[in-house]
């Protein structure tokens, strides 16, 4: 049976209006009709009618720098996880974001091979998540940022390692390689603006990657680590803090085809709470992430002013930014970089829907989508803050409500 939306203030993505009187007409899990109720069509075999009194109805969000598999441990001890402990805390870190409006996300690492199973299990049924592009363990070269021991990374030096990491990945079937770029500002041996790998390693793990099919995901923070990344051909760029206006007219020039998200919850996190991680404030200072943090609000404004294609994700799964937290995203968007929320409420969805699957079904309320989407008790256009209250929201994946 169809499933009919009524009395909705329907936020359909496609632009940052709202119809006031809208309806959603569903069947078979894809939307058949997102408009006003004046137009609505008759419902085939009739419908089960829900009148959500006035709610406001908007598409499923994407997380688009997913890390289900963290284990919401202390920064400094990422992948020390021990690989059982890390799954059974990935199955429900994948029910908890589906229930926090994300029904897509992007995989930005994974440690082990937890994130193929969990798209695996998802897909088959026999647990709760989002659809999920999964990624495996970081790549990264000796010295890099997650050149540690455990089970996030995979380092590799030289074109031909990387190539056979790849193809490593590629044999788990992963849906995206993960590479770190640069490095943090916590590391001392690889900061920001550092590269890791020459271009000529770049080069040779975007090209393995796209032969096969797989998308890839890169950390880059720097102007030098964002300009060798989008010439290399990455599809994904989290971070990109300290850019130029070289690398945003890089970015510009490939708006079709890369999706940048700032991912500013660690930083932002990390000032805030650094005192509970046992770092003094002064450290913190000297290390640099408030500058970073004021960087980033800098690069936001030039890459909007240039049209790039905005997404949220935070790197969240750790101590100071937990799963369950997701929608802090978009406070920072409207917050710090000066959103309407309208306009965050945009690049959560329909940029994301269009990141995580290019050919348009997902992340818009319009004929032929998929039906991912959230009612929200009460108005993000007002306070974008009520997306990060699970209590006041009804999550529907693929026309069924979990």
């Amino acid at each position: 049976m169809a499933t009919l939306i009524t009395n909705a203030r329907l936020f359909t993505a496609l632009d940052e209006q709202v119809i006031e009187d809208g309806a959603l007409l569903i069947e078979d899990g894809i939307i058949k009709y997102a408009g006003p109720a004046a137009a609505l069509p008759e419902p085939n075999n009739g419908a089960d009618v829900q009148d959500v009194g006035g709610a406001f109805v908007m598409p499923g969000m994407t997380e688009t720098h997913a890390h289900l598999s963290f284990a919401d441990a202390s920064p400094f001890a990422i992948g020390a996880t021990p690989v059982e402990q890390a799954t059974i805390t990935a199955v429900r870190n994948a029910d908890l974001m589906l229930s926090s409006g994300f029904t897509s996300a992007i995989s930005f690492g994974s440690t082990y091979k937890i994130d193929v199973a969990l798209r695996d299990a998802i897909e088959a049924g026999r647990i709760t998540g989002p659809r999920l592009l999964a990624a495996g363990r970081d790549l990264g070269a000796t010295a890099s940022n997650v050149d540690s021991p455990g089970g996030l990374s995979r380092i590799a030096d030289g074109p031909w390692a990387l190539r056979k990491a790849v193809r490593e990945q590629r044999r788990d079937r992963v849906d995206v390689v993960k590479i770190f770029i640069d490095g943090e500002a916590i590391n001392e041996v690889n900061p920001p603006g550092e590269l890791g790998f020459c271009d000529e390693e770049v080069n040779a793990v975007v090209d393995e990657a796209h032969r096969h099919g797989l998308r890839v995901a890169c950390h880059a923070r720097s102007a030098a680590a964002v300009k060798q990344a989008v010439r290399a051909g990455v599809d994904f760029v989290g971070h990109a803090n300290y850019l130029d206006e070289e690398a945003v007219d890089l970015l510009a020039a490939r708006n079709d085809s890369v999706y940048v998200g700032p991912a500013i919850a660690w930083e932002v996190q990390y000032v805030a709470q650094c005192e509970s991680l046992g770092v003094s404030p002064e450290t913190v200072r000297a290390q640099g992430y408030e500058d970073e943090i004021e960087a980033t609000v800098r690069t936001v404004g030039m890459l909007r002013k240039a049209g790039v294609k905005l997404v949220v994700g935070g790197d969240y799964g750790i101590s100071i930014a937990p799963h369950g937290t997701y929608a802090k995203d978009l406070e920072y968007f409207v917050d710090l970089f000066d959103m309407r929320p309208a306009e965050a409420l945009v690049c959560a969805t329909r940029n994301g829907g269009i990141a995580m699957d290019p050919s348009g079904a997902l992340g818009t309320l319009q004929a032929g989508t998929a039906a991912d989407v959230v009612v929200v008790d009460g108005d993000p256009l007002a306070d974008i803050r009520v997306l990060q209250d699970h209590d006041k929201l009804t999550v529907m994946k693929g026309g069924v409500v979990h």
